[in-house]
């Protein structure tokens, strides 16, 4: 067990010199890093760990579905589909179509036409799911009809709360997107409960403009503005009007859901801020063909129910792209093309909490931490020194290469530290100690009954190896836990506790093992004072 071979002890030195390479920009300051980074090659790690929002300060925001809003739009969705089927099956309707709670109604007085018309709707309505049940039987909507053509289609509760899951799953992926745009680094986006979504955004000092971001809908549409306030049309406010609404066509010609980018510009004419955009194959070519058929014609850009823009078509626009003009501020083309970029939330997000930690908050966290860490780590090596001698002087130095991998690795892997982190790393290096005493423990006792110092040593770490192993593995598992099941400061809790617990292993048998045998080699002792 004290024998090394070349290579290995190469391998393990290399270890550690590349581990005090990718820790060392730690201890640069976020300057002296970008000066690092534009004068050396690209592969020379040159990346820092990144702090949390408890550490370096930033924005906090919870975020909470509109259910009735959500609602509303399935409603409206609803009434499209049962329009289109009423016009694919020739069903003749009494009255309108009503909107009632949760649904809509309608009257169908000849049985015949109730006959086509029933099984279509019924097809609407189909059993929720599960990826792990499968089909649970329950259904989203519910079809009634009574004798005298009165036909109602309503949502079940049930469907409602699954709706209402799935958006805030399909809010946050969209949320992600918008904050990764802002250029901010290891966001915190995460469900809390089934309609709420919590945003932590470290180093973003300007609440409102996160707040803006994710306040908005971001729901594009390219529409025709109506010859006349009669028909099928909507009155919506326009930017060019001064806020006046206008009629404007309630057929959608492209959405912003066939966007595939948008990017902020400025138009070459008048040097005003606008926001370029380019469609998928689909939308090309339906605003292409839309554009064809209606030069002339005012075409209405719809954001967010306002037209902020309403150029006449000149000529048809069939390449897939355009622009976006309406009086915009620089920050304000920006903002829109990440939100047109990220794709439309699909329901509106109230903001029920939100906060900000100040930078000097967080420098009194990291100092505070900081401090604990010095604390902990001096009374580990005073005890280690007093109890083992120069055995706890070898445990010391393993101690010091273990943070240092501990660094390297959260560097290296963009990991986030957060005060519950530091926590994670107080605690390993009590952890670490704990493998030395195991070690040095038995050898005392393989020395009690008279082996000789070489076979001492010897047996000492071969017969601490598993009991290391063990006590390190059954943490690891319980670290790995906290991560998968936990949230916030406990994923940050887990992450330093289990790189912890690799790099324990490490230094602590290992590196710990070859200081020992490179001293026993050079010492030669006939006896051990441990």
């Amino acid at each position: 067990m004290l024998r090394f071979s070349t290579p290995k002890v190469i391998a393990i030195l290399a270890a550690i010199l590349l581990g005090v390479v990718v820790a060392l920009p730690n201890l640069l300051s976020a300057d002296q890093r970008a000066l690092l980074r534009s004068a050396l090659p690209s592969w020379v790690p040159t990346q820092a760990v990144t702090l949390g929002l408890d550490l370096q300060g930033g924005s906090h925001v919870l975020l909470e579905v509109d259910v009735n809003d959500l609602i509303r739009s399935q409603v409206t969705q609803l009434r499209d589909d049962v329009r289109r089927i009423l016009r694919e099956t020739r069903a003749s309707l009494q009255g309108g179509i009503q909107i009632v709670n949760r649904g809509v109604q309608l009257r169908v007085a000849d049985a015949e036409d109730r006959g086509r018309l029933l099984p279509r709707l019924r097809e609407l309505s189909q059993p929720l799911s599960s990826p792990v049940l499968g089909q649970t039987g329950v259904r989203n909507l519910d079809v009634t009809d009574t004798p005298d053509g009165l036909i109602q289609l309503t949502f079940t509760p049930e469907g409602v709360t699954d709706r209402v899951r799935r958006a805030a799953e399909q809010a946050i992926e969209v949320i992600r997107r918008r904050v990764d745009a802002l250029g901010t680094t290891e966001p915190n986006i995460q469900r809390q409960g089934a309609d709420r979504i919590l945003v932590q955004v470290p180093g973003l000092q300007d609440p409102q403009r996160l707040k803006d971001i994710l306040g908005q809908t971001a729901k594009l549409e390219f529409r025709m503005l109506a010859d006349n306030a009669s028909g099928d049309v909507d009155q919506l406010p326009s930017r060019d009007a001064g806020g006046q609404r206008v009629p404007v066509e309630r057929r959608v010609i492209v959405g912003g859901e066939d966007l595939t980018d948008s990017q902020p510009g400025f138009d070459q004419r008048t040097n005003e801020p606008i926001v370029t955009f380019r469609f998928n194959l689909r939308g090309a070519q339906r605003f292409g063909q839309a554009t064809t058929e209606n030069v002339g014609r005012p075409l209405a850009i719809v954001l967010d129910q306002e037209v902020i823009s309403a150029p006449r078509i000149q000529t048809p626009i069939t390449g897939g792209s355009g622009q976006i003009s309406g009086r915009f501020t620089v920050e304000q083309a920006n903002n829109l093309a990440i939100l047109l970029r990220a794709g439309a939330l699909p329901a509106k997000l109230t903001i029920v909490e939100e906060r900000t930690v100040g930078p000097g908050l967080g420098a009194d966290s990291i100092r505070a931490g900081a401090v604990a860490s010095i604390i902990g780590f001096l009374l580990v090596v005073a005890f280690m020194i007093a109890a083992y001698g120069f055995f706890g002087v070898i445990a010391t130095v393993a101690l010091l290469a273990n943070i240092v991998l501990i660094f390297a690795l959260l560097s290296a892997l963009g990991a986030t530290l957060t005060l519950p982190g530091i926590a994670g790393i107080v605690l390993t290096v009590g952890m670490a100690v704990d493998s030395n005493v195991l070690i040095y423990e038995r050898i005392r006792e393989e020395g009690r009954v008279g082996r000789s110092a070489a076979s001492a040593l010897d047996a000492g770490f071969a017969r601490a190896l598993t009991t290391i192993i063990d006590a390190n593995l059954t943490t690891l598992i319980a670290g790995a836990v906290l991560f998968f099941l936990g949230t916030g400061p406990v994923k940050g809790f887990a992450v330093t506790l289990s790189l912890g617990i690799i790099t324990t292993i490490f230094t602590a048998y290992t590196l710990t093992r070859l200081m020992v045998a490179t001293w026993f080699k050079v010492a030669r002792p006939k006896r051990l004072a441990i």
